[in-house]
Formats: C-alpha cells, sequence, structure tokens
C-alpha cells in the first residue's frame, strides 16, 4: 500500500467538450492521452486520490488543505454549469497528512478556506478520471509561495501518510505549462515559455525528478507556468522509489503548454532520494561561497548572524580593509534564500561615517526591518546568501538611452518621492523595466514624468 502511481496532467476547461464546443478537437493527442491515463487509474482502483491544484487557495508561506466531508463544483464560470462533480474527502489522510508537516514544521493545514467549491484545476482530471473509477476519496491541495524544496518536502509527507495508513493511492500533479508560447496566446511570447516547456517535458518524461529543483525560479516565473509546483509536490511522493516513466503527449496549440506524463511505482529506489542529493549539493556549494566571501559579505553576514541570534549590534571588527573604514558610500545589504529575496535595504548616499558602519547598519536593517519580509529567524541563517554593493555617486541624466540595465543603477524621483533599482537584477533585462520597477517602488505611476539619475556600483557577491 502507499502511492501505487503518480500522473501529470494538465486542466485547460476546453477539453471538456461542454465548454470547448469543438475548439477541444485541436487538442486530440491529450484528450487520448488523458483518457488513457484515467483508465489507468481505474485499473488501479485507488482508495484514494490526492489532487494537487495550483487554482485550489494559494498562500505565500502555507500550504491549504480542504477541509470539511467533501465539496462540489462546476464549469459554470465556463458556460457549462451543467457539467457538475461531487468529491467526498478522505478526513483520515488529510488528519494524518497534516500532523505529519506539523511535526516537522512543515506549514500545511486546513485553515484558511476562501472557497469551498472545487476549482476547474481539480474539476477538468476528474472529469476524465471518474469515468473510469468514483469509488475513491479525495484529498485536495493548493500550492504556496515557498521554496521549490518545501513541495517536494510536501510530497514526502503525502508519501508517509499513505503508507502509515495503508491506503492504496494515487496522486495527480494538475498543471498546465508555459502560457507565453505564441504571441497570439493569453499572455504573449517569451523565449522562455517553448524552453520552459521542452526542459519540463524532458525531465518529467525521463522521471528525473531532481532537475525540477533546479530551475531557477526567476525562469520559470518568466515562462508562465502553471504547473511546476504541482509536479514537484509529485516528485516527493515518489521519493527514493523507482517509477516507470512514460510521456504520453505534449501539445500546446494555443499558445499554453499541455503535458501528460504517467509514473507506476516499482519499488523502493535509495538513489531517487532527490531532495537528500540535491541539499548535500547546496551545502557543498554555500561551503565554497563562503570561503569565497570578501571582507564586505563577510561583515554582512556575520553581522546578520549576530543580531539574529542575539538581538544586538555586531561590534565593529579589526583588520577589515582600510578603505572600509576610511571610506564614505551608499550601500545595498540584499539577502536571499533558495534563490529567492529574503530581504534588502540601502542607503543611496553615505549616512554612517564608513562603509562598514553602513553595511553593519544596513544589514541590520535587511534582516529585520525590511517592511515586504518577515525577520530572519535562526534557523534561515546556514540558507542565506549575502551580497552587498556599494554605490558611486550619482549623477542626473536626460534621457534613459544614457542607462544601462547591466552597468547603471537607476534612481527616479518625483516631488518627495524617490525610488532606485540597483544593476544588473537577475529578471530586469531592458531599461525600460528597470525604470517601471523604480517608480513602482516609489509610488510614482507608470505615465508620470520623473527625473532620472544613474549611478555604478561595486558588487560583492559570490
Amino acid at each position: 500500500m502507499g502511492i501505487k502511481a503518480a500522473y501529470m496532467v494538465p486542466h485547460p476547461p476546453l477539453i471538456v467538450p461542454e465548454v470547448g464546443k469543438g475548439e477541444e478537437n485541436k487538442i486530440r493527442d491529450t484528450i487520448h492521452a488523458y483518457e488513457e491515463a484515467a483508465q489507468e487509474i481505474g485499473r488501479q482502483k485507488p482508495d484514494t486520490i490526492v489532487l494537487i491544484s495550483p487554482h485550489q487557495v494559494m498562500y505565500a508561506d502555507y500550504f491549504h488543505i480542504s477541509p470539511g466531508e467533501g465539496a462540489f463544483g462546476d464549469l459554470g464560470r465556463f458556460g457549462a454549469g451543467q457539467v457538475r462533480m461531487e468529491a467526498e474527502y478522505d478526513t483520515e489522510f488529510v488528519d494524518l497528512l497534516c500532523q505529519s508537516a506539523y511535526a516537522e514544521g512543515l506549514p500545511a493545514g486546513t485553515a484558511g478556506e476562501r472557497e469551498k467549491c472545487l476549482d476547474h484545476g481539480t474539476l477538468v482530471p476528474l472529469y476524465f478520471i471518474n469515468r473510469y473509477w468514483k469509488d475513491y476519496r479525495l484529498v485536495r491541495i493548493g500550492l504556496s509561495g515557498l521554496s521549490f524544496a518545501e513541495h517536494y518536502r510536501l510530497g514526502q509527507h503525502i508519501k508517509r501518510t499513505a503508507e502509515m495508513l495503508e491506503r492504496k493511492a494515487v496522486l495527480v500533479g494538475s498543471g498546465d505549462l508555459s502560457h507565453r508560447l505564441k504571441e497570439d496566446g493569453p499572455y504573449g511570447y517569451r523565449k522562455e515559455g517553448p524552453e520552459y516547456d521542452r526542459r519540463i517535458m524532458e525531465a518529467m518524461g525521463e522521471g528525473a525528478f531532481g532537475r525540477l529543483l533546479e530551475f531557477p525560479e526567476d525562469f520559470c516565473e518568466k515562462a508562465g507556468e502553471c504547473g511546476h509546483r504541482s509536479f514537484l509536490i509529485l516528485a516527493g511522493a515518489l521519493d527514493a522509489q523507482k517509477v516507470r516513466s512514460r510521456r504520453m503527449s505534449y501539445e500546446g496549440p494555443f499558445g499554453v503548454g499541455y503535458g501528460i506524463c504517467t509514473y507506476e511505482v516499482c519499488g523502493p529506489d535509495p538513489s531517487r532520494a532527490f531532495l537528500r542529493q540535491y541539499e548535500a549539493d547546496v551545502r557543498a556549494r554555500r561551503t565554497l561561497e563562503r570561503e569565497a566571501e570578501d571582507a564586505y559579505v563577510r561583515l554582512a553576514r556575520e553581522t546578520i548572524e549576530h543580531c539574529v541570534r542575539t538581538g544586538q549590534m555586531i561590534r565593529m571588527p579589526e583588520h577589515l580593509p582600510e578603505e572600509m573604514y576610511s571610506r564614505r558610500a551608499g550601500v545595498f545589504v540584499s539577502i536571499k534564500k533558495d534563490g529567492r529575496l529574503r530581504g534588502c535595504i540601502g542607503t543611496i548616499q553615505a549616512v554612517q561615517s564608513s562603509i562598514a558602519e553602513e553595511i553593519i547598519n544596513n544589514a541590520v536593517s535587511a534582516c529585520t526591518g525590511d517592511p515586504r519580509f518577515s525577520p530572519v529567524e535562526p534557523s534561515e541563517l546556514e540558507a542565506l546568501s549575502i551580497s552587498v554593493d556599494v554605490l558611486g555617486d550619482t549623477e542626473k541624466i536626460g534621457s534613459p538611452d544614457e542607462l544601462d540595465v547591466r552597468r547603471y543603477g537607476v534612481v527616479v524621483t518625483s516631488g518627495y518621492r524617490r525610488g532606485l533599482l540597483l544593476p544588473n537584477l537577475e529578471g530586469v533585462d531592458t531599461v525600460e523595466e528597470q525604470i517601471a520597477i523604480a517608480k513602482q517602488k516609489a509610488g510614482i505611476g507608470a505615465e508620470e514624468e520623473a527625473e532620472l539619475e544613474r549611478f555604478e556600483v561595486v558588487r560583492h557577491s559570490v
């Protein structure tokens, strides 16, 4: 007993004939693959179906698991209210899953339900599955803004729960691929769209789940993907298991990628404990990074670690490079965790009497006072990457043509409102994007006039 199989499936409502009204014929390969996958589930005769949906309620720092005895839903918002479904929830599975996650500090539970009705990310897979098997109970789980690793970890808890309850279970990872495959698609075209679909179908088609953890999050965002985190939970539920992988179909005629892959569990395989391998690689990289940190980054890290652990400001260290004591400059301290921003505070011009003091004060503010984030916790310290940007003098410019997104940072000013964006940031590829983000940070409207200044930085990072 336990997770016997898993399925990667899309959820376009138009694949349902009552919604598509003929348009579904443009994705016949997807329909045929869906039918075959649903028939496999019917042959499995699972007691429980765990379904991961990106359109379930989503929180930044919490996985929502649907509570209660069950729910119903229909495709009325897509013009097919006659397509209705009910689902009975596996309450014992939900309770034990919540307990398992809580015991290991993974934020997951049944609190915070906003909409009881089944979402279309759930309804579309069930539309096919219910033709071949209805004698199951459902566990419905949403995604979160937490790291890729935490999504994989939730899958491990699902696996453990199924085994503890001796449930015969299958998991369905519902999710479309890129929404940016065509100019006339729902979100236009970006080169990352087809590249994401190629990479994800290779990884999922081969069952190479470790690769999912290595996708850069900003790359996934640019690709406009929908299901990556669903697939990570699926991968976690198959952790340390040998699987028979099968790539069944891929299509994207409407500008959105639809992929179907199936996984039959064939027994234990410790060599496929992908999260453990990934975390070991990350620890090794962090050790090398720390050894390579220069005095600027090392001072910021020591400041952050001392502040988080003691609540106190660090004393000024001795034996720093002379320029850190004698020079004054604006400084930004940036903190990342798992590749995602965790805090960033800085000064455009010098406020303290030296660069060293500037770093210390801004490092404390970055880890405790960035209003976008909660204060850094002691348990997070080992996972942090830190960079320090020392700003040069600003100079006024008359046109965006005088900017270079890689070389220059920008300051935008309108009255008392002032915003800054550093140069050479991941995900900021054009001057237009750079100015727009700086305006947004300052509360300046996109169409409002603003004075422009540019500056260069010396970036200290690994």
